[in-house]
């Protein structure tokens, strides 16, 4: 398949190309560049799908999505009724609402009874729709803690130790440990209260590092943070720098070393309605808020996009609303779109796979009305997905979009 362009952004930030072309063989791109030179290589009769006036780009890559919930008032109460049949129902639909909104890979830390594991096969062996997911099973939690309701309790360092190594027998893609509260768990800890101990958390870190797999750290408390990153974590989910009071503490010698042992901060509350905030509360405590992402930008940190899709008012097509945000704080739309695509691909441990269009990478693929550049809204205009090769919309399949 031949699909051209008004303009590529092939990634990383800086490469623009005009009135440009992609030739697709099976899940692989084979040619990139400008139209007249990529159409010489299309065989007679070759499929064409044409854009005038849109932009072709990478899939996104949305960091931190929950399949297994609902996104509705209370998402932990509908995965707490829900059957496995209608479980597995649920995750299939929810991967597919993502693909169509242009997110070409997730990450999802909150499997349940291994719905989201199985649901990875299904997509990749093409029986269903949806994005390359990378899953991390249950989350690993004490009794009664944060997440407890995904079924990754633990009591216990042998515990956690034994629950790494069953994750790593059913073949998740990352470990996830809870390692502060959160918002959604009745009777837990606190967001900024820790739930494991730092020697815990190293040697639950080293069993995955042991077995090959990376670490997804939840903290929100600036001393869960400051823990996970001791201990080799290779991600901090949500990244939100609680003191003990539920203040803002950020440390800079925390960030240093995350900056230094390059650990992305996956700040997932930063989600889709901070317009909410910012229309009742102005910008400058918007700013106060959410400022976090500039100032760890500044610092050096890596940072991962992600939505936290399935909490409460977070859908499955709300990633333009958090890469606005971005822009808001003042990273050049160029620049967001970067870690939207190629830089989540990369500290993902996916950047020689996808996040980029060029020959040899996958054909993850997403073509959108109108320039992104000029306004990030454009995201929001999807035109075609391309995953692996496997297209999942088309124009005929959308409304009009002015």
């Amino acid at each position: 398949m031949l699909i051209t362009a008004a303009r590529m952004l092939a990634g990383p930030a800086g490469e623009v190309t005009a009135d440009a072309a992609v030739l697709v063989r099976g899940a692989t791109i084979v040619a990139a560049g400008p139209r007249a030179e990529v159409a010489r290589l299309a065989a007679p009769g070759e499929p064409v799908s044409d854009h005038p006036g849109a932009t072709l780009l990478p899939g996104l890559v949305n960091g931190h999505v929950h399949l297994s919930l609902d996104a509705s008032a209370d998402p932990v109460g509908g995965l707490l009724a829900a059957g496995d049949g209608a479980l597995e129902a649920a995750v299939a639909d929810r991967a597919a609402r993502l693909v169509r909104a242009g997110i070409t890979t997730a990450r999802d830390l909150g499997d349940r009874g291994g719905a989201v594991l199985r649901l990875r096969g299904r997509i990749a062996a093409g029986e269903v729709a949806g994005p390359r997911l990378l899953t991390s099973g249950a989350p690993l939690t004490p009794p009664g803690g944060h997440c407890w309701f995904f079924g990754g309790e633990v009591d216990g360092e042998r515990a956690a130790l034994d629950a790494v190594r069953r994750h790593a027998e059913a073949g998740v893609d990352v470990i996830k440990i809870v390692a502060s509260g959160g918002h959604l768990t009745a009777g837990a800890a606190r967001m900024w209260e820790s739930q494991f101990s730092a020697p815990e958390l190293r040697s639950i870190v080293g069993e995955a590092h042991r077995l090959g797999l990376p670490v997804a750290a939840h903290a929100h408390g600036t001393a869960s943070i400051a823990a996970a990153v001791d201990a080799g974590a290779d991600t901090i989910e949500h990244c939100t720098w609680m003191d003990g009071a539920g203040r803002l503490e950020r440390r800079d010698d925390v960030a240093a070393r995350m900056a230094e042992r390059g650990i992305a901060a996956c700040c997932t509350t930063c989600g889709p309605d901070w317009r909410g905030t910012l229309a009742s509360r102005g910008p400058a405590e918007t700013r106060h808020t959410y400022g976090r992402l500039a100032w760890m930008a500044e610092r050096g940190v890596p940072l991962l996009p992600g939505t936290d899709a399935g909490v409460s008012q977070s859908g499955f097509d709300g990633m333009t609303g958090l890469l606005e945000l971005y822009h808001w704080l003042g990273f050049p739309a160029a620049r967001v779109i970067e870690l939207a695509t190629t830089g989540a691909a990369r500290l993902l441990g996916l950047g020689a796979t996808t996040g980029r269009i060029a020959p040899g990478y996958d054909a993850d693929l997403l073509v959108v009305d109108g320039d992104p550049l000029a306004g990030l809204g454009a995201l929001r205009r999807v035109r075609l997905v391309v995953a692996r090769g496997l297209t999942h919309r088309t124009p005929a399949d959308l409304p009009h979009h002015p």
